[in-house]
């Protein structure tokens, strides 16, 4: 269940960082608003998460949905570049969140 709420987490964190952008610096209430509220979603998931996971491992794999997932809504909705390199690079990231997670890392 832990992986669950990382993967959640994670996904929040995606949601933070868009919101980050679409407020402007914090210029635009509503998205300035929103980015404070996904923060706490995800940083208290992933500390719920904490109580059962190994926080190297649990991290890495937070961080990584939160990189791969950031990268590609930039690429898809946000007009980002999507140089192959970038794409090869976004597939190692995510694959080493697998194998983080294949690995284990719970007690």
């Amino acid at each position: 269940m832990a992986w669950v709420v990382i993967v959640v987490a994670g996904l929040f964190e995606v949601a933070m960082a868009y919101s980050l952008k679409m407020s402007h610096g914090f210029s635009v209430p509503l998205p300035s608003v929103a980015f404070f509220v996904f923060a706490a979603l995800s940083f208290g998931l992933l500390a719920t998460a904490l109580k059962s996971l190994e926080v190297g491992t649990a991290y890495a794999v937070w961080t990584g949905i939160g990189a791969v997932g950031t990268a590609t809504l930039g690429m898809l909705v946000l007009g980002d570049d999507a140089s192959p390199l970038k794409i090869a690079s976004i597939a190692l990231i995510l694959a080493g969140v697998v194998g983080l997670n294949l690995a284990g890392g719970g007690h």
